[in-house]
């Protein structure tokens, strides 16, 4: 090797070398990580915190129960408005659909209710709604909101006899309130 100076193999060699080992010791290159089982993390790479994104897994929460209460001597939800029967309906299957329903909200869930203070869990019940969903019933009546309430318990549909018959509001003890 003409025109290189003297030990300038030996440092070119050594540097190699070196850059060879710190490769090494890296890991750099090297298929471990693609090795381990899907989902599986190094544990020397946690240490130094690395995260290849392993997804976590997805736990789904259940969905909180429906609790029905007593309130001011009627039955309520949680949040304290009031509920009510129709006298149209007979039985636990709701009558009141389209346009009643829009006044008259019925009062739906996704599972089974739950019985809060001063209310009969042996009372509560479901039925399947003409729309498929799942209304709550008690003591055999379907239960439903009233548009013009506006807060906790208010009974401003007390009496209304909006599509032909009377709504009232529900006792712990499922009649009607008149």
């Amino acid at each position: 090797m003409r025109g290189v100076l003297p030990g300038m193999k030996l440092r070119t060699a050594s540097a190699l070398a070196a850059l060879t080992a710190t490769l090494l010791v890296t890991g750099c290159g090297s298929d471990d990580n693609e090795a381990a089982p899907a989902g599986a993390k190094q544990s020397s790479d946690r240490a130094y915190g690395y995260d290849y994104g392993t997804p976590k897994p997805t736990e789904e929460k259940p969905a909180a129960a429906l609790t029905i209460k007593a309130a001011n001597g009627m039955l309520a939800d949680a949040a304290g408005r009031t509920l009510y029967l129709w006298e149209a309906d007979q039985g636990p299957q709701s009558a009141c659909d389209g346009a009643c329903a829009q006044p008259w909200p019925p009062l739906t869930t996704d599972g089974k209710p739950a019985a809060g203070d001063g209310v009969q869990a042996d009372l509560l019940g479901t039925s399947k709604r003409a729309d498929g969903t799942l209304g709550v019933t008690y003591a055999g009546h379907p239960l439903y909101y009233f548009s013009g309430d506006q807060a906790a318990g208010e009974a401003n549909g007390k009496g209304s006899d909006g599509f032909g018959a009377k709504w009232w509001p529900v006792s712990p003890a499922g009649a009607a309130i008149e």
